[in-house]
Order: structure tokens, then sequence, then C-alpha cells
């Protein structure tokens, strides 16, 4: 038997896995009366942009309350980023990342509570892209818009384990990452 040469080897495909970031948050949501030190573990699938983590990151925290979790993320097309669940299992809240669809954003709120999307895109073209399409509970959607130019500072701050401070008052955000400070206004649309 001849040996093939490398170059006629098949390749074996490897799946990529997701990075998973470790963020340390000191939470304080003067607006809402929320105070928590919170550790997580959040997994950067290989299709997901550092911004997008970031922006999920920030909603996640600026959302937080009993029963939040982050959903099996990118690879579960039937779920949001974060959710909420009641203990009886319920879907509180439905929360989106990004620029979903209207045909998502109809099935959100038929399926929770509330629904909110933080945004880190132009909040115009998914108010365009929704505009005239048939959503369930349409004036009852929150979106919420982060500055992209913020959301890129903080992703270039962070490492795979970072501590990091946000203080949200009166729709203000400070956040804080290895003694870099970064400030946005949250605007909801």
């Amino acid at each position: 038997m001849v040996p093939l040469h490398p170059a006629v080897v098949p390749s074996l495909e490897m799946a990529l896995t997701a990075t998973v970031y470790h963020l340390e948050v000191d939470l304080s949501d003067v607006d809402r009366g929320v105070y928590e030190a919170l550790d997580l573990r959040v997994a950067l699938h290989p299709s997901e942009t550092l911004q997008h983590l970031v922006t999920r990151a920030i909603a996640y925290c600026l959302s937080y309350q009993e029963g939040i979790s982050f959903s099996r993320g990118l690879s579960a097309t039937d779920e949001p980023a974060v959710w909420v669940k009641d203990p009886q299992g319920n879907l509180d809240l439905w929360l989106d990342v990004g620029s979903p669809s209207a045909e998502r954003l109809h099935k959100a709120s038929k399926a929770a509570r509330r629904v909110a999307v933080f945004t880190h895109h132009d909040p115009a073209i998914l108010l365009k892209q929704i505009q005239g399409e048939k959503i369930h509970r349409r004036d009852e959607l929150e979106i919420w818009a982060l500055d992209p130019r913020f959301i890129d500072a903080v992703a270039s701050a962070m490492s795979r384990h970072t501590h990091m401070s946000m203080v949200r008052n009166e729709e203000e955000i400070y956040v804080t990452v290895e003694k870099q400070n970064f400030t946005t206004k949250i605007e909801r649309y």
C-alpha cells in the first residue's frame, strides 16, 4: 500500500467552539434600585462579534432580576439572547440583541409577557424593518439603543476575564473596565 501524500490527505474539519468570557460586574442600577455583584460566564459563539456579546452582557445587567439567564444563544434560533422565567417556567421576559425580524418579535410577544430589544446598531434601521409589520402587542415592545462607539470602546477594553463596574442613573450608563471609563446615554424607542 502506498501512503498518501500529505497534500491529498482529506482534512478533518473541526467544529468551531465558543469562547467563554468571565465577567465580574459590580452593578448599580440606580434607576431601578438594583445593586448586585454578578459573576457571569458568557459564551462568544464563533459567528458572533465581541460587540454583540458586550451588548448581550449589558442588556443582561440592565434587565437583571430574579430568574434571568442567558439562553443557548445563537445556536438556538427559537430562543432569545436572554430570558426570565417565573418559578412555573412561564416566560416573563424575552430579551433580544441586535436587529431581530418583525416575525421574531411577533412570536416573542406571543410567548412572553414582556419583550425588549437592545441594539448596538442604528435603531432607525430596526424601526424601518418592523414598520407596518404584524407584531403582537406592538405598542408594548421595548427597543433600547446603545451607541455603537460606546460598545466598541468597552469591547476593546475587555479580556477573557474582566472585572467591570456598571452604573445606570437617569438612563446614563457608566462602565469602568480595567481603570478605563466609558459613558453613554441609553435611549428607548
